[in-house]
């Protein structure tokens, strides 16, 4: 029986959450795709969406998938998938899915897999080494993202429309280090109209995060005198965090006032970000399709059908409402 399967090895291994996907016997295991997927955080409604994706998909394909998370460590993150490529060849993943935490997508993980013939997926990162990888390695090699510009497009799209006279956004961005961050600010800065301005705060695509950081705003000075006219985050779970941090004002008026301010975010999954919308603890959200499911059936195609799959896999974003749904608020 091999190591993939031994729990009691768990020990040995960091604390991480997991979830196995599909079974095998011991006449079966050699054939079993073994896929690991290594997602950021178990605290994000898209990285949840993600698990769900990934056990999915190896239900539906009869593969096997461990899922690990990071905890939004890069340096464990790293040392979880490194441990997975240097055990013993029957202890090996055939392919590793994952999102990177960090700024980077772990080029020298990314190697090190290739160089003993695991697949690589990177999800939702701009990977400039895979190109290089591919010509190198006999590996299946691979990045899927969603469009994170055009996400931030949309949002500028929504802010337009819910402010058609202009105003203050108060925006809540991912991680300055984070490319995904950056694409979708650079996005929403191209559509967003020139009388559209944008306070800046920043959190760790989490509810948490963002209602410390909302929560920290709001003592300063400056925010006291800002006139704040929508809150826009690059998260769902980011979105709700703020509204939390509102809902905590000790003053009545002032609570009321930030709470009937339109909110926004990303994402926009059925059971969080839609639901929130219909609800209407948001007023807008952007659909950003889970792809870890979509990344295991490219390898299992690549690994039955000896089909190589493109470099680059764009999934498409949409907006929630529609934009020509969106009207903008009633304040009274």
């Amino acid at each position: 029986m091999s190591g993939w399967q031994r729990e009691k090895n768990d020990s040995l291994r960091p604390a991480v959450t997991r979830c196995m996907v599909g079974s095998w016997s011991v006449t079966q295991q050699m054939a079993k795709i073994r896929i690991l997927v290594s997602l950021t955080t178990n605290d994000n409604d898209y990285q949840i969406e993600q698990a769900q994706s990934a056990e999915q998909a190896a239900n539906k394909l009869g593969v096997s998938a461990e899922i690990i998370y990071a905890n939004n460590d890069a340096i464990n993150q790293s040392t979880q998938i490194l441990r997975a490529i240097q055990a013993s060849p029957e202890d090996r993943p055939n392919a590793i899915v994952f999102e990177p935490v960090g700024g980077t997508a772990l080029p020298q993980v990314a190697r090190a897999a290739a160089a003993v013939d695991i697949g690589w997926a990177v999800l939702n990162r701009d990977a400039n080494y895979i190109e290089d990888l591919r010509k190198a390695s006999t590996a299946t090699i691979f990045a899927i993202s969603s469009d994170h510009v055009e996400i931030g497009r949309i949002q500028g799209r929504q802010f337009a429309a819910l402010l058609p006279r202009g105003g203050t956004v108060l925006y809540i961005q991912g991680p300055s280090e984070n490319s995904a961050a950056k694409e979708r600010t650079l996005g929403m800065q191209e559509t967003k109209p020139a009388n559209i301005q944008v306070i800046a705060l920043r959190g760790q695509w989490t509810e948490e995060t963002s209602h410390r950081a909302v929560r920290s705003w709001l003592k300063l000075t400056t925010s006291q005198k800002a006139a704040v006219d929508l809150i826009g985050a690059q998260d769902d779970s980011m979105a709700i965090g703020a509204r939390k941090a509102f809902e905590e004002l000790p003053g009545e008026g002032d609570r009321e006032r930030w709470l009937k301010l339109p909110f926004t975010g990303c994402d926009g999954l059925p059971k969080t970000g839609q639901a929130w919308v219909r609800s209407g603890l948001l007023a807008a959200t952007v659909f950003v399709p889970p792809n870890t499911g979509q990344a295991i059936e490219m390898f299992v195609q690549a690994i039955q059908q000896k089909k190589r799959p493109p470099e680059r896999v764009l999934t498409v974003p949409t907006s929630i409402p529609t934009l020509s749904a969106l009207k903008p608020p009633r304040i009274t």
